[in-house]
Order: C-alpha cells, then structure tokens, then sequence
C-alpha cells in the first residue's frame, strides 16, 4: 500500500496497470512456483541418492577392486548422475520461464500502451539495477571467486594425484589360472623412508594347496595376502602367478581369478539377489541359488521377509554377521575364482555361525589355492601347510602337527588360545 501511494503520486496511470497486473503475475508466480518447488526438492533427493551411491562405491572399493567391477560402478554412477542433470534441468527451466515471465510482462505492456518508450524502459531498468545491487553484486562475485578458485585448485590436485596401481604398457591377459603362486624375497614397505612390513619372505605354494598365515597382529599376514591382486606392490622381489610377476598381468583379469573374504563383509545397499549376483556379470536365477546353496544361505535367505528381493540395509545392518558372511561366500562362489584368500573370516562370528561359515568356506576352498589369515588357530589345524610370521619374517612352516612337536612358536599361540578358549 505504501508503494501504490507513492508510485500514484508520479504517474496515476501507470500505477493503476502495474496494480492490474498483480493478479495475473501472481498467477503465473504460483504456477511457476509449483513447478519449481518439485524440481528442486526432486534436485535435493537425487543429490542424497548420487551421494549415497558414491559413498557405497568409494566405502566398499577394495570389494569392488577383488571383483574388477569398476566398470559396473562408473556405469551406476553415470546412470544416476544423468538423472541428476535431467532433474536440474527441469528446474532451471522452470526459474528461467519465471524470471523472463515477469520481466516481460511488465515491461511490454508499458510500451504497448505508450506510457513508457524502449529506450526509456532499457535506462531506466539499467539505473534502477546499476544503484541498487553494484555493491552487493561485487562483494557476492568476490566471495565466489575465491571460492570457485580454492575449488578448482583442490579439485586438480586430487585428479592430478598419480595412480600407483596400474597395468603396464602391454599387460598379460591370463585365461585360465592354475592357481600356483610363488614369494620370490618379497620385501615391503608402506613408503620409501618407512620401515619394512616384510622382508625377504619366500613361499612357494601349488595348485589346490591351502596354506595358512598366523602371529601376532602387525606381523605382516594381510599385508603378503594384498599383494597378490596388488593392491600394494611389493617394495623389492616379485609375487608371481603362475610363473608370471603379478606387476605384467591385466588388473583386470588377475582380480577376476581371485577371490577375497574378509573378516568385514561389505554388503551393497541392495537386496540380497544383487548382493550374490556381484560375483558374476549378468548370472543367471538358477546359478544365484545354487551359490546360494553352496555357501549355505538358501535356507535362512528364503526365511527373510521377501527371500531373494529382500533389501539388507546399508552394509547389510538387517543382518547377522553370520549372514552377512555367508552371502558374501555365495557370490564367491558365483565368481569362482581358483585363487581364494580368507582374511580372519570367522574371527567376528559366534561359535554357531562360525560353524556354519566355516563349512561354507571349506565348500569354498576345495580345489583352489587357498591362503587362510587366521587367529583362531583350531580353524586351520587341517591347512597342507602353516606359516608363523612375525616382525623378523617367516619363524616357523609345517603342519599343526608338526609344529605342535617342535613346541615353538606356533606352540605358544596354540598354547595361549586354548587357554583363552
């Protein structure tokens, strides 16, 4: 009311059309508004769902690495970032149509009836803008450019970090894997100046033999295990696979013959089918529930609310332990693979699902060259071979047996767990 008199006391006329017009920009104003409103708030829930998906990728990114399924996030990530864009779009769209809506209303319809002529109309929209938001635009571009700047500086220094882990120029592309893999004096160590983690270890193990790795915790067992699908490289010496430097095989393909369990099970935010049929590109209904069955989850999956299509939650929280574990079996068992690796599987589990676990994994490591990372040293008395490690490298090899008469190290652990137990 106050600007009607104001403005009235310039120009009655012209106050009188820009009152009249109130109603139908209010109009428009809602309608525009609406739209607007759904394509924002559709902005915000895409923006959560993108979020969390490159969240589930990046959190569960060595369970991605062991299955060489970085291809199958990039594609979830375009596809999910697509929508993203459509979404947005649509939103803008709306605004533009808003803003353009308005302005030209007002200012056509002047001209239209004479009161007002373009070149009047154009200075005078240029000095009302110039007077009331120069300052405030200066100090707003101000703020966003140094932010823009710091951004883009940070965001080149991440995209220029150099990749350590990579194929060679002409990688090998292994077929069919045997499963043989030799220790040739590996030495590791985090960094150039650190200390070795291992050093000078040598271990020969063949197709199908199942060895295990104990000792005390920073002995170096799952830092020997994570250079065979590479996800470090050894320091000195060579790991090889089937006679071939694990450093000239294609990531891809020597991942692809390797298979990870690990003490914590990265479960996908998904349902269980998803879940298992992450061992193996486009599997079949028949050959899910079958690893399934191998890995002694069909039973307790078609229990759940929605059997094979019931969600787990994020990282699996609507499961036990035991079933979190065993459905990560069943989607090994999809995969495959001749070359398995147990990091301390069962050391989180109850003793009713470590029983039930531990006979899924025995499924599991028939025939294949297995390498057991165990504290729970019962769970290996049956392993071909054991290897005591420690600070100083390989103490001890034998079988429980074996090591259990020369009463050494092996000795004392066994010693101190029955005690514990």
């Amino acid at each position: 009311m106050g600007s009607f008199v104001i403005l009235a006391g310039v120009n009655i006329w012209m106050t009188l059309i820009i009152f009249a017009l109130l109603p139908l920009m209010l109009t428009g104003i809602i309608f525009f508004r609406r739209n607007m409103k759904r394509g924002f708030k559709e902005t915000r829930v895409q923006t959560a769902e993108l979020n969390a998906m490159i969240e589930d990728s990046l959190t569960g990114i060595r369970v991605v690495k062991s299955f060489a399924n970085e291809p199958v996030e990039q594609e979830k990530f375009d596809r999910e970032n697509n929508k993203f864009l459509k979404i947005k779009s649509f939103a803008y769209r709306y605004m533009a149509l808003f803003q353009g809506s308005t302005r030209f209303m007002d200012g056509v319809i002047f001209m239209a009836n004479g009161f007002i002529n373009g070149a009047d109309l154009v200075a005078y929209l240029l000095y009302i803008q110039t007077l009331l938001t120069t300052i405030r635009r200066i100090v707003e571009f101000a703020e966003q450019f140094q932010k823009g700047t710091t951004g883009i500086e940070r965001f080149f220094e991440i995209m220029d970090e150099p990749v350590t882990i990579k194929d060679g120029e002409n990688p090998v592309v292994m077929d069919k894997v045997e499963g043989e893999i030799k220790f040739e004096n590996v030495s590791f160590s985090y960094s150039e100046e650190g200390e070795k983690v291992l050093d000078n270890i040598n271990i020969d193990v063949k197709k199908g033999e199942s060895i295990a790795l104990v000792g005390p915790s920073g002995g170096g067992k799952t830092t020997l295990c994570s250079l065979i699908p590479r996800f470090y490289d050894v320091t000195d010496g060579k790991v090889t696979l089937d006679g071939v430097d694990v450093r000239d095989i294609s990531l891809n393909s020597l991942r692809k013959n390797i298979g990870v369990v690990q003490q914590d099970v990265y479960l996908f935010n998904g349902t269980v089918r998803e879940n298992i049929a992450y061992g193996k590109e486009n599997p079949t209904e028949e050959e899910i529930i079958t690893a399934a069955k191998l890995a002694g989850a069909h039973e307790f999956i078609l229990g759940l609310s929605e059997g094979y299509d019931t969600y787990v939650g994020e990282r699996g929280v609507k499961l036990s332990g035991g079933q979190k574990q065993r459905i990560s079996i069943a989607r090994l068992f999809l995969k495959d693979p001749p070359v398995l690796i147990l990091d301390e599987a069962t050391s989180a589990l109850d003793n009713e699902s470590e029983l039930l676990v531990q006979q899924s994994l025995e499924r599991l490591a028939k025939d294949r060259t297995t390498f057991i990372i165990a504290h729970r040293l019962t769970t290996i008395r049956n392993a071909a071979r054991i290897f005591v490690l420690t600070e100083e490298g390989i103490a001890e090899v034998g079988t429980h047996k074996e090591l259990m008469e020369k009463k050494g190290e092996y000795y004392k652990l066994y010693s101190m767990y029955s005690q514990r137990s």
